[in-house]
């Protein structure tokens, strides 16, 4: 069984001097040479790479454009609770938890970290520099060990574990009367992280925290079995490291995969291996541009296919259930309109640390309370509160500083910036049924130029987003998001040495789950001691 909560908090620290962390951000990229890819570098450009073509992108996602699905934004109780109301376009998805969302910007940050390249200025994916290892290795959790990134880790003698930090006076705002914990903060209120972006709003700080004190209660765990009493420091903060990171894995290829793809599609993955993605492949690297031998992520996934997750997201949440006797806290994924210096402003932007400012899992995953929420359908409508993202007031962490707030702008944009293809010849190159231009015809009065319409030549984010839409009523991926989608997590956990699907391919979960030879999120939170009573 887990170690109690208590257990699991061990490695609670002071404030950390803001002189003494080391930039949120990498200075260099896990690895040497690491750089984005193409898919099919053969494919044209959807459309020409010019200024006129990126405006057409901005309005096509701007407030009140196709996009929006126009959420009434008044009041984030009535958001949820009467959504044929306050959110008649922007439509429920009964298949998918609330917490899928979240999972999936989690996975993404594990993999992609494009920090260099500007937007609205063509840019070249062999040219570009991922930051990110291009490994589910759980880098913006380890950083780089507790030798090269120390500020992370409150290293002892017998034990390596995380450092997190108590919320004072949570206890007074939790249902259960407990302290709740944040992810470490400086002297300033910065995350100090593997990665900041995991900063950007309190359910990704909540679900990093999450992890580090997951690999606490491992570590824990380990300990106090007799045949780890004689291992080092370093030799159980490596066995706690792969045991945390197979469970990892297990979630990725047993639940997230299954619900955003299909089961059946994921079986046919496994058994017969990636198609189109060969992370591997020589011709997938230009000369000059890194060794051929070294994943690499296609920005067909990184840029268009796997920003799907931005259309599950729901304007508001309820994030806890408030203290004994008082009221659940609500709120806004992002508000602009708040004072970006408040210190415990009314939506869930990152940077901030309050006493109700941490999560109850029950409203995100199902721990068959009857308290899990859904998430929102794949389809081309996105809440409106991704049009207006914190930033335009003050600096917000985690979230672009140049001026575009707008979510599904900056994916558009960087479509025409890197050249990506349409989502009709990816579907012909795949040998799948392309849309038609009467299922785009909300497209067809914007041209490309003389001789092309977007729907006819679409943009491949928002052909993912209306396949899925038109083919799986939103439930799901449709065939060729799917695709991209699969390939690339089978793909890359095929090419990992270290992940259990090369090493050993008939394990199963060692720790405590909710069935034998199961583990889930919900059995990850509850062993890292997250979960409590409301």
């Amino acid at each position: 069984m887990p170690l109690l909560a208590s257990a699991s908090l061990s490695s609670v620290m002071a404030p950390i001097s803001a002189q003494t962390v080391r930039a949120p951000f990498p200075d260099e990229p896990a690895q040497a040479g690491n750089t984005f890819t193409r898919m099919f570098p053969d494919l044209p450009a959807f459309a020409e790479q010019n200024d006129q073509v990126r405006e057409k992108m901005r309005m096509l996602a701007m407030r009140h454009g196709i996009l929006d699905a126009e959420d009434n934004l008044t009041d984030p109780v009535r958001s949820i609770l009467d959504p044929a109301v306050f959110s008649p376009r922007n439509r429920d998805n009964p298949n998918m938890t609330a917490g899928v969302t979240f999972v999936g910007q989690f996975l993404d940050h594990d993999l992609t970290f494009d920090r260099n390249s500007r937007l609205s200025v063509a840019s070249a994916p062999e040219a570009t520099t991922n930051f990110r290892t291009s490994a589910l290795d759980l880098d913006t959790i380890y950083g780089k060990g507790p030798q090269g990134s120390p500020e992370l880790y409150d290293a002892g003698e017998r034990l390596i574990k995380f450092r997190v930090q108590a919320i004072l006076g949570s206890e007074h705002a939790s249902r259960d009367g407990t302290v709740r914990y944040d992810i470490p903060r400086d002297a300033t209120g910065a995350a100090v992280i593997g990665d900041s972006r995991n900063d950007e709003h309190v359910i990704i700080s909540q679900m990093h925290l999450a992890l580090l004190l997951f690999h606490n209660a491992v570590t824990d765990h380990l300990a106090a079995q007799r045949p780890y009493e004689d291992w080092s420091a370093e030799a159980l903060f490596n066995e706690t490291r792969r045991i945390v990171t197979w469970h990892y894995h297990w979630i990725i290829l047993h639940e997230y995969l299954p619900a955003v793809i299909g089961q059946d599609r994921v079986d046919r993955l496994l058994e017969e291996g990636p198609r189109y993605y060969k992370p591997d492949h020589p011709s997938r690297v230009a000369p000059g541009h890194g060794e051929p031998d070294k994943a690499r992520i296609p920005v067909e996934f990184a840029i268009a296919a796997y920003r799907f997750g931005h259309s599950q997201v729901r304007p508001s949440y309820r994030v806890n259930f408030g203290p004994g006797g008082g009221a659940p806290f609500f709120a806004f994924v992002f508000d602009d309109t708040q004072d970006p210096k408040a210190a415990d402003p009314e939506d869930l932007r990152g940077g901030k640390r309050a006493p109700r400012r941490f999560v109850d899992w029950q409203t995100f995953f199902d721990f068959g309370d009857g308290n899990v929420r859904p998430n929102k359908r794949i389809d081309s409508k996105l809440s409106s509160v991704l049009m207006a993202l914190p930033g335009a007031r003050g600096p917000a962490p985690g979230l672009p500083p140049d001026g575009v707030q707008s979510l599904p702008a900056r994916t558009l944009i960087r479509h025409v910036d890197f050249g990506l293809p349409s989502g009709q010849a990816i579907a012909d190159r795949m040998h799948m049924r392309a849309l038609g231009a009467d299922q785009l015809q909300e497209l067809a009065h914007l041209s490309l130029d003389s001789r092309h319409t977007m729907d006819t030549s679409t943009p491949l984010f928002f052909y993912v987003l209306k396949e899925a839409e038109v083919m799986e009523n939103g439930m799901r991926l449709g065939p060729v998001g799917a695709r991209l989608v699969g390939e690339v997590f089978v793909g890359l956990l095929k090419a990992d040495k270290a992940s259990y699907l090369s090493m050993k391919p008939d394990w199963r979960p060692s720790l405590p789950g909710s069935g034998e030879g199961s583990f889930t999120m919900a059995d990850l939170l509850r062993f890292a001691g997250v979960v409590h009573a409301v």
